[in-house]
């Protein structure tokens, strides 16, 4: 494919495409725009899961058997600070927190979260580039049947039990893309993937920063969006659950809809049904990304369909 490629992320699920297409396209031109909605202060530490879930991911370093976090991880310091009576529920391996803390420390001295983001994209030898979607903060917050909760209080701390009625992304409206996204958007990629996360907790955070939407749609790249559901529901995470809370039907139709005004192409689980006319092409194939063979397969048929697309305009 001749141009850059953008890819709009939140965490595993989308990291794992993306980890697909870093490897089937000339590295150095994709570009990954991920969620910062999930990012919290905690122990004095700026943490941003999705961030660091790609960076882990597409260098190499993630832990594949707890699906988050880094590989070959030791756990001394949860551990000391649990038995000094610490909060110990957001768990941070040591070799996770060098890199809370390196973070913290740089943003306190007033490097933007893009800049220092690609500086430690680069120490770990990652080619493609990855950037939040803003430098501004946007957090997630999520009412639910116990009230508001901060998003990692509703997803980590209570297992995202309670209850959701709506979702709501505070300081969206003061909010700007960040420059390499906008950067991004503004050359004119030959693709723009919306990757398989959680439409409601990851890709609309990234949606609600005023001008984003208005970048994706006059990019001049067919965008295509990858549905997270596989066989009538999520394949991990509450995105099943949050759907039914919702009222929207389990279907990969109601995701399409649900990303209304942007698609020029939507992929779709072999496993789920026939979702009808979505008002453009649908592309089917096995979406369940087991294997890294999965996610380089899935990625080169995403590509695949975004060029017949673009030929097709």
């Amino acid at each position: 494919m001749d141009g850059g490629v953008v890819a709009i992320s939140g965490g595993i699920g989308g990291a794992k495409l993306a980890l697909g297409l870093y490897r089937v396209l000339p590295k150095e031109t994709l570009t990954v725009i991920v969620n910062c909605g999930d990012d919290f202060d905690h122990l004095g530490l700026r943490i941003c899961p999705d961030i660091d879930t790609t960076l882990y991911t597409l260098g190499g370093l993630a832990n594949t058997e707890l699906g988050w976090g880094r590989r070959d991880e030791t756990w001394s310091f949860m551990e000391t600070l649990g038995a000094l009576g610490g909060e110990t529920w957001f768990r941070l391996g040591d070799r996770d927190l060098a890199l809370h803390a390196e973070r913290t420390r740089r943003l306190a001295a007033g490097e933007s979260l893009s800049a220092l983001i690609a500086d430690i994209a680069g120490r770990f030898r990652i080619r493609a580039a990855i950037v939040p979607m803003s430098d501004e903060p946007v957090r997630t917050r999520v009412q639910t049947s116990e009230g508001e909760l901060a998003f990692q209080d509703y997803f980590v701390r209570r297992r995202c039990a309670p209850q959701v009625s709506a979702i709501r992304f505070e300081g969206a409206a003061r909010a700007r893309p960040s420059a390499p996204a906008a950067a991004a958007l503004a050359a004119h990629p030959a693709a723009l993937i919306l990757c398989p996360s959680n439409p409601y907790l990851s890709v609309d955070p990234i949606l609600s920063v005023p001008g984003l939407r208005d970048l994706i749609r006059g990019c001049g790249a067919p965008v295509i969006a990858v549905s997270p559901l596989v066989g009538g529901d999520a394949v991990k995470g509450p995105t099943g659950k949050i759907m039914r809370e919702l009222g929207v039907p389990l279907t990969a139709a109601a995701i399409a809809r649900h990303y209304q005004g942007l698609l020029d192409g939507f992929v779709v689980d072999e496993r789920d049904p026939d979702p009808g006319d979505l008002g453009c092409p649908v592309h089917v194939t096995n979406t369940l990304m087991k294997s890294l063979e999965d996610r380089e397969e899935l990625a080169r048929e995403v590509l695949q369909f975004a060029t017949r697309i673009g030929t097709g305009r």
